[in-house]
């Protein structure tokens, strides 16, 4: 098993925050993990991206030049990284914020309104989870109870409290697909 990945969005959307709870849950499984963050310019508001790499052998670079699968909150997201995910791979777009089709036939496209469904559950801020929870129903590269598991270990202290809601927005995620 080997999974490239990129997670993108505007800094503040909680994409570093995916990219490691699932690279810790990938390690708390005993498989190989490598994640890498980019900032842009500004921590919130600027673009962040992450790269996740989970494998069942070593992993020679934590660079993916051809990912697997693409994970994209935002439009400037969607444009950078939609041509490099290799063909036969899967692109996660947030619907809520994203209208353009992705322009490619040779992937598959998974349409997530993830804003919508965290407004829903009553904080705008777990759309990232929903996005995962789409994510982890849809590859079947670490198993969703060890990424709750994972949450109090990731997330700091300070939002203990806010793992209640991460859950929920996790569930609602794995329930769209």
């Amino acid at each position: 098993m080997k999974e490239e990945m990129i997670i993108a969005g505007f800094g503040g959307q909680g994409v570093m925050l995916m990219g490691k709870l699932l690279a810790y849950a990938g390690m708390k499984e005993g498989i190989e993990v490598s994640w890498m963050p980019s900032y842009g310019p500004e921590m919130r508001g600027g673009t962040a991206n992450c790269t996740v790499i989970m494998s069942s052998n070593k992993i020679p670079s934590p660079l993916s030049s051809k990912p697997d699968t693409i994970i994209v909150m935002n439009l400037p997201s969607l444009e950078k990284f939609a041509p490099r995910v290799k063909p036969g791979g899967t692109i996660f777009v947030n619907s809520s914020l994203i209208e353009k089709e992705v322009d490619r036939d040779d992937v598959e496209v998974i349409k997530v309104p993830a804003n919508e469904l965290a407004n829903e559950l009553g904080n705008s801020k777990v759309a990232n989870m929903v996005m995962l929870g789409a994510y982890l129903s849809k590859k079947d590269v670490v198993d969703l109870n060890t990424v709750k598991d994972s949450l109090k270990s990731v997330l700091s202290r300070r939002h203990h409290k806010l793992i209640p809601i991460n859950e929920k927005a996790l569930d609602t995620g794995v329930r769209l697909n």
